[in-house]
């Protein structure tokens, strides 16, 4: 239980992130409401504490509480490729959080915690990136360009009207709760059916964040706020692996060994990124706790025990 228990508004609160950290602020003390478009198909106990919104219109916003201690915003298009064929979603994000850092202001919310994406860090000769290796320059999307353009919403906030923020940075955060067309649960789904495997961009080496490991950072920049006041981190593994390394990790760990295919990366996306947690660290005494052999265990076993999911999953394309 948390020492002083805080009363939390998390958008995107049906989503992977926003379901598990829903859940763990529940067990530490916290009092949360969630918001998002759609209901909780996975933890339907928290629907009584969800509504049902749109953040891109203000007028929803009078079903919220406003006797809150700080708002966690998770919620977003978060898809890039889909952002490459429909950047109006861009637009959308950038309107979300404008929004809801005016709620923030016209109800005196003191705290605002925003999630970013490695996405900002963009393409460049670097593999493991810190905190200050951004550059607008690197914007290889419409969704990086939201996030980038969030991030700077967010510090306008800080400096001018006296709101305390920090922003996290994740990156490709997988587990259960998750029922997208994201390249784990594609390719654990493809794997279990023996479907081939279709990796774009072979020489693609990313940091894969197990959730829980995410979900812990979250709740550590909320438990020591006051440390983080103003900064950014990147919230992640630390660890790099390649997609192709992860194709076959995959294939161990399901009972079926499925052909693994290349083909090109595809326009908008990040081909080399590791995250440096040495500020996490330092600040927060966050140490991920799962590698991804580890990771992948708990979210094969999860996804195994729903066959209908799995099902529903190999008839998308990977994100």
């Amino acid at each position: 239980m948390r020492a002083h228990p805080k009363q939390v508004l998390i958008t995107g609160s049906s989503g992977t992130i926003g379901t598990a950290l829903m859940k763990r602020l529940l067990t530490e003390g916290d009092e949360v409401y969630g918001v998002d478009t759609v209901a909780n198909q996975w933890e339907a106990d928290l629907n009584k504490r969800t509504a049902i919104i749109d953040l891109c219109d203000p007028s929803d916003f009078d079903v919220l509480p406003t006797e809150l201690d700080m708002i966690v915003h998770l919620g977003a298009h978060a898809r890039v490729h889909q952002l490459v064929q429909e950047p109006k979603y861009a637009m959308e994000n950038l309107e979300m959080t404008f929004n809801l850092l005016e709620f923030a202001r016209e109800f005196e919310i003191p705290e605002f915690i925003f999630a970013s994406s490695r996405e900002v860090y963009g393409n460049n000769d670097k593999v493991v990136y810190s905190e200050s290796d951004t550059n607008t320059d690197r914007s290889e999307s419409p969704y990086t360009a939201s996030k980038i353009g969030g991030e700077a919403l967010v510090q306008s906030y800080d400096n001018c009207y006296e709101m305390s923020t920090c922003t996290v940075r994740f990156s490709n955060v997988y587990g259960r709760y998750d029922r997208s067309d994201r390249v784990i649960p594609q390719f654990i789904a493809r794997s279990y059916r023996g479907e081939p495997l279709t990796v774009y961009g072979s020489e693609k080496v990313l940091d894969f964040t197990y959730l829980d490991d995410c979900v812990d950072g979250i709740s550590k920049v909320i438990k020591h706020f006051p440390k983080v006041t103003g900064k950014t981190l990147n919230i992640c593994s630390g660890q790099g692996a390649s997609l192709v390394e992860l194709a076959h990790e995959i294939n161990e760990q399901t009972p079926r060994n499925s052909e693994i295919n290349t083909e090109p990366s595809r326009p908008g996306e990040v081909k080399r990124y590791i995250g440096d947690i040495t500020t996490a660290q330092k600040l927060l005494d966050y140490q991920p706790q799962y590698s991804l052999t580890e990771g992948l265990s708990e979210t094969i076993d999860w996804y195994l025990d729903r066959p209908s999911l799995i099902e529903e999953l190999t008839s998308q394309s990977v994100a």
